[in-house]
């Protein structure tokens, strides 16, 4: 899995190569190791992915509380730093679209990035995405300032969503929206 400085050394060279990488939601263990195989057979870097859903599903459906989604997304994560190293590419560990009110999830997050990081000099994680589309522009900032600072000691990279570009995402519909926003 690569983080902070070998990230950016991946994005660079996809870019000067004009190659893009693949990024794939997984909810599952099984999912996570097709992706993985399909990257070794294509000896492509790739990005694995797990969004709020995705953890609560990994953990399990029939478990509920507060948490469910943050314990299925680090168990994800784990799973995906256990085996990516048996197929000899590099992988990048991204959560995906955090909405507002999704924030406790993201939290439980940087607290496992933290952990790990403090144990293993690197986070779990190699990113996160914020997508605060739907709040007004100075205030989705804030927030993704505020969050940036704390990933930043990390090297943790953060896309971050800044209004909205139409279309249906994550069960937010956006069909109708003005285009001025």
């Amino acid at each position: 899995v690569v983080t902070g400085d070998s990230l950016v050394k991946l994005l660079e060279h996809a870019r000067d190569n004009g190659y893009a990488i693949p990024a794939v939601n997984c909810t599952s263990s099984s999912s996570i190791n097709a992706v993985l195989e399909a990257a070794a057979k294509n000896n492509s870097p790739v990005m694995i992915q797990v969004s709020n859903g995705g953890g609560a599903f990994m953990v399990g459906k029939s478990i509920k509380g507060p948490g469910n989604d943050v314990t299925g997304s680090v168990a994800l994560a784990y799973h995906v730093r256990t085996v990516a190293k048996h197929y000899g590419v590099p992988v990048i560990l991204n959560t995906d679209h955090c909405a507002k009110k999704l924030l406790p999830w993201f939290d439980g997050m940087l607290e496992a990035n933290k952990e790990y990081f403090d144990r293993f000099g690197e986070p779990l994680f190699s990113s996160h995405m914020l997508d605060l589309s739907e709040e007004p522009d100075k205030e989705n900032i804030d927030i993704c300032v505020g969050y940036f600072k704390k990933m930043a000691t990390m090297k943790i990279w953060l896309e971050m969503e800044i209004g909205i570009t139409g279309g249906e995402e994550d069960g937010v519909n956006n069909e109708n929206v003005d285009q001025d926003k």
